[in-house]
């Protein structure tokens, strides 16, 4: 079975500062307006594909959304199921599969990716199997997907700290791309935006202090033409088409 820590590192390595994402204010708030986006679709039965530590699983279970959460770890029991730590209203099944989901076809309503498409090493295959999984007509939801332009990307690469693309597996992607990949493997795009103009790692009491502020600031300016180009992330939303 996978440690707290151990879970902790595969959702956010050790380079991008562990846990951070679950202790940040600012970051908090983009995974709750990323839950009531979803929870407003009305989604049905969700996999929340790739889940961490479990705190978008949380979320949309407080929304009264049905979730199954799904993580891989390779050195994990496959199947087993492992209660969150930091939300204990979470279990999550664990695979060591890096492509194969352990679910029939068209299993689920909609589908979640919360920073996982960009890491994994088969994206194509991996959507090939969202697809199946997925119901026709059902969605996919995807956030942060890396932009090739994000002027944070590119401090953080010269300033020697976590970037996409360090890793072997990171993919980055432009709206083109993003959309190009998807359809590819038997989606139709709804939605497709650049978001996050601000650092939201923000924690502590400051944090927690400053998140609303931070978060209106951020989503008002990735919502400016041109300077947006510059944004952290590629966020997309796409329907299984039969």
């Amino acid at each position: 079975m996978p440690t707290a820590k151990q879970l902790i590192e595969r959702s956010a390595p050790r380079d991008r500062g562990g846990d951070v994402h679950v202790r940040s204010g600012p970051q908090m708030r983009e995974y709750e307006a990323a839950a009531d986006r979803i929870a407003a679709d009305r989604p049905g039965h969700v996999l929340d594909w790739g889940c961490g530590l479990g705190q978008l699983s949380h979320l949309l279970k407080q929304r009264g959304v049905q979730v199954t959460s799904l993580e891989y770890e390779p050195e994990a029991t496959e199947g087993e199921i492992v209660r969150s730590e930091l939300y204990p209203d979470v279990e999550m099944r664990m695979t060591t599969e890096p492509v194969a989901l352990p679910y029939p076809d068209a299993s689920f309503d909609s589908v979640l990716s919360m920073g996982v498409l960009e890491h994994v090493a088969q994206p194509a295959a991996s959507l090939d199997e969202l697809h199946r999984v997925l119901r026709p007509g059902g969605r996919l939801y995807v956030y942060k997907l890396p932009n090739r332009r994000s002027y944070l990307e590119k401090i953080a690469k010269r300033s020697g700290l976590y970037y996409h693309g360090h890793m072997p597996d990171d993919t980055i992607y432009t709206l083109a791309s993003a959309r190009e990949l998807v359809e590819a493997h038997g989606f139709r795009v709804l939605e497709l935006r650049l978001a996050n103009m601000l650092p939201l790692g923000l924690t502590g009491p400051r944090g927690e202090r400053l998140a609303g502020p931070i978060w209106t600031a951020n989503r008002w300016l990735s919502r400016v033409p041109g300077l947006n180009q510059l944004a952290t992330n590629v966020e997309l939303v796409a329907q299984r088409t039969p």
